[in-house]
């Protein structure tokens, strides 16, 4: 991303990191985890890279499954330090801070967004990985950014931010992975009244308006 949108986005997950914890916190994210841990790779004596963890969700996920090592990567200290039961590195994912083949598996939740160059960001994911090792994750749909769905929320001073975010197409994602080396196994949409049915302030209005839009796009793709 250039230098003014990656300072836009690291400032608003600053804001945000205080209140943002190591669980799905709202319905969206709750039904994205759901689909995302159908797709799960086993993690038991395996190692995992977190990348764009946040305060470490997925991270927390796989430590409790087994996992051998797991590290936890943002570009976001504040996120980062509220990080518990992982190794934690700070960088940016579109250089990838590991040697060569150093993963199993690699899970990003609703982090592929930030990426301006998806091809470069599936070649550098494709390089830690082990062969026979798996990617997983989560990406906002275009579907949702056609119709204008942004990704906000409400600080510590009840100040509302929105986060920068590139959208990719399922298109240009699959052709990315495939162009690194990897092999898409599984891709799933999470849609309004389908995966995502959880009633919240509010609801019904927002179920009728976007009965069916694609909000969150799920893959699984492996080395």
């Amino acid at each position: 991303m250039t230098a003014s949108v990656a300072a836009a986005t690291r400032e608003a997950y600053e804001h945000w990191a205080p209140l943002y914890p190591p669980e799905p916190h709202n319905p969206l994210m709750r039904a994205e985890q759901r689909v995302m841990l159908e797709h799960c790779p086993a993690a038991a004596r395996r190692s995992v890279l977190d990348l764009g963890c946040g305060t470490g969700r997925y991270a927390q996920i796989f430590a409790k499954r087994g996992a051998a090592d797991v590290v936890a990567m943002d570009f976001c200290m504040p996120m980062l330090g509220r990080v518990r039961g992982a190794h934690r590195v700070c960088a940016g994912m579109m250089h990838l801070p590991f040697a060569a083949r150093s993963f199993d598996i690699v899970v990003s939740g609703l982090a592929v967004g930030h990426a301006p160059d998806l091809q470069a960001w599936a070649y550098e994911v494709a390089r830690v990985l082990r062969e026979g090792g798996t990617l997983l994750y989560s990406d906002f749909h275009p579907d949702a950014a056609r119709v204008q769905l942004t990704r906000s929320f409400s600080d510590e001073q009840q100040r509302t931010w929105t986060v920068p975010h590139h959208t990719h197409d399922l298109r240009s994602q699959v052709s990315a992975l495939r162009a690194a080396g990897l092999k898409v196994a599984a891709t799933h949409e999470v849609r309004v009244g389908r995966e995502l049915r959880e009633p919240f302030e509010n609801s019904e209005s927002f179920y009728a308006r976007w009965d069916g839009l694609a909000l969150v796009l799920i893959v699984r793709a492996d080395k």
